[in-house]
C-alpha cells in the first residue's frame, strides 16, 4: 500500500486521538470509573468503550512510556465533559511538543525528508 501525504492534523484525527480515548478508557476504569460514566465523561457510547477495550478500536497507535503517564494523569483530573476537553489538548500539547507526533506521522504517512516540525508549525497550532 502506497502513503498519501496527510497532515498532521489528518494524524491526530484519525490515529492519535482515538488512541488517546483508548488510553483514557483504561485509565479511568482503572481509577474505578464504570463504562457508562466513562462513555458519559467523554461524550460516547458505552459500545464505543467496549470497543476500545477489545482493541478493535484506537489500538494503531502504541504511546511511549512519557505519553502514557500524560494520559493517566489526565485521566484522574476528568470530572466533566469541559475537564475533558481541556486534558486532551493539553495531551496533543505534549504529543506535538515532544515530537511523538512526528512519530506517528511518520508511521502513517509520506512525510518529505526535510520536514522539521518547528518550521512546518506543528508544535504550535497557529491560534485564530
Amino acid at each position: 500500500m502506497t502513503k498519501i501525504l496527510l497532515l498532521p492534523q489528518e494524524i491526530e484525527t484519525f490515529y492519535i486521538l482515538p488512541s488517546i480515548r483508548r488510553y483514557l478508557t483504561f485509565s479511568m476504569g482503572e481509577l474505578g470509573l464504570k463504562q457508562k460514566d466513562v462513555a458519559h465523561l467523554l461524550g460516547i457510547n458505552s459500545a464505543t468503550i467496549s470497543q476500545y477495550r477489545s482493541s478493535k478500536r484506537g489500538n494503531q497507535v502504541k504511546f511511549n512510556k512519557e505519553v502514557l503517564a500524560q494520559i493517566k494523569q489526565s485521566a484522574g483530573r476528568i470530572k466533566d465533559r469541559t475537564s475533558y476537553l481541556q486534558e486532551t489538548q493539553r495531551i496533543l500539547q505534549y504529543i506535538r511538543q515532544t515530537n511523538a507526533l512526528c512519530q506517528v506521522h511518520k508511521l502513517f504517512s509520506e512525510v518529505p525528508k526535510e520536514c522539521d516540525p518547528k518550521h512546518i508549525g506543528c508544535h504550535h497550532l497557529p491560534m485564530a
